[in-house]
This record gives structure tokens, C-alpha cells and sequence, in this order.
């Protein structure tokens, strides 16, 4: 038995090019012994998703919303919005409900909602519902955030960095994680927005008292959030 294994070990060795002679390894002249390292699969991931192209559409009809506030026609707008949050809470479920979750949602989702709050607040800003100064602290936040983005993408690419693969999304690297006041301070945005629309459909005035509470409040947290996700180490 001891002689069978032996000579099966020994035959195998022969196969792969060397030889074993009184019990030492010899091998091919010229034969260092060095193989090829095995090739490291690419990772890809399903980009076409249910939740992704929910999350598209939102970021698409985004601008829409923003040219019906433009023109006078809140209540649409508003409607419009209501929409939009169903679809965001839709694609949330249907990603964990059936394992679609992916490194490209995890981008497109937050995308999509920053996308709808930039529209929302150049557009309230601009028809005179929302004070310019906080309109330019919550979008200069996300400009800043956004860069930081581009910069963290490249760095945490995985081998070989390439142009071609840092805009093919379905190669992942960093997923991204809000942090605990960030959650919070996009719950005061929306719901400051929200209000802020449904100001001139109520007939409320646009100084009311708790708006400028709420713009307030709202306000330290988008600077908050700003600050820990550039100094945390989980976002």
C-alpha cells in the first residue's frame, strides 16, 4: 500500500515536469520551480436591477418636480414627491425582500435622494420659499460630499485601477454607509421640504414660526452630517 502511494505521488510529480530520483526532486534544466500566479477573477454584479431602475426613475423625475415648483404648481409638485417617496421605500423593500441588494444601489439610492433635495432646494430658493443662505449650506454640503466621493471611488478600486473600470459600476469597491446623523438630518431635510411645499398649498406663510424652527434645526445638522462623514471611518 505504502508502495502504491508512493508511486502515485511520484507519477503525479512526473506529470506536472519533474521527475523524483532516490527520493529527491528533480526537475527540468532550466525549470526554477516559479508558476504563474492564478489569475484574480474580476468581480461584477447585476447592475439592472428592479430597485436600480426604480431608483432611476426617481432620479429622472426629479427635475420635473423642480420645474412644477418653478412654475406655480405646488400641488403637483407636492404629489409628485409623495411618489417619490413610496418608490424609494418600494425598492428598499424588493432589494431586501429578494437579495437585490448591490454596490450600485448602494450608490444610486442616496444619489437619487440628493439629487431630489438639490432640485427641491435651488427650486424653493429660487421662487422665494426657502432662505438662500440654507439653500447654499445644504447644497454646498453635497457638492462637498460628492467630490469626496469621486476620491474615495478611486482609492478603494481594487487592482488594476483603470479608468474603464472606475465608471463600470459593476465592479464595486467602497459601499457606501450613512452615518446616524446623517440619517437624521435627511429626515429633517425631507420633512422641512415637504413643509415648505405645502406651505403655499395650506395658504400658511413661508416665515411661520415653526418653519424657521425647522429651518434652523436642519440647518446644524446638514453641517453636522457634513463633518462626520468626512471624519468617520464607517461612511
Amino acid at each position: 500500500m505504502a508502495w502504491t502511494l508512493r508511486r502515485s505521488w511520484q507519477l503525479g510529480r512526473a506529470i506536472h515536469g519533474t521527475t523524483v530520483l532516490g527520493g529527491q526532486e528533480r526537475r527540468p534544466e532550466g525549470d526554477t520551480g516559479a508558476r504563474e500566479p492564478a489569475a484574480v477573477a474580476d468581480h461584477h454584479e447585476r447592475v439592472v436591477t428592479i430597485p436600480n431602475a426604480l431608483t432611476l426613475a426617481r432620479i429622472v423625475s426629479s427635475p420635473y418636480i423642480g420645474y412644477l415648483i418653478v412654475q406655480g404648481q405646488y400641488e403637483w409638485a407636492l404629489g409628485g414627491c409623495v411618489v417619490f417617496g413610496l418608490t424609494d421605500a418600494l425598492d428598499g423593500y424588493v432589494a431586501r425582500r429578494f437579495n437585490m441588494r448591490s454596490f450600485v444601489g448602494s450608490i444610486l439610492d442616496p444619489a437619487a435622494d440628493k439629487v431630489l433635495m438639490t432640485t427641491l432646494t435651488v427650486a424653493l430658493a429660487y421662487t422665494g420659499l426657502l432662505p438662500m443662505p440654507l439653500a447654499a449650506v445644504i447644497v454646498g454640503r453635497d457638492v462637498a460630499l460628492s467630490l469626496a466621493a469621486v476620491v474615495i471611488r478611486w482609492a478603494t478600486l481594487p487592482a488594476p485601477k483603470r479608468l474603464g473600470r472606475y465608471f463600470d459600476l459593476s465592479v464595486p469597491s467602497v459601499e457606501v454607509r450613512p452615518t446616524q446623523i446623517s440619517k437624521w438630518n435627511t429626515a429633517l431635510q425631507l420633512a422641512l421640504m415637504a413643509a415648505t411645499l405645502a406651505a403655499p398649498v395650506l395658504g400658511v406663510a413661508a416665515d411661520a414660526a415653526y418653519l424657521v424652527a425647522l429651518q434652523w434645526i436642519t440647518g446644524a445638522t446638514t453641517v453636522a452630517s457634513g463633518i462626520g462623514y468626512l471624519t468617520s471611518k464607517d461612511a
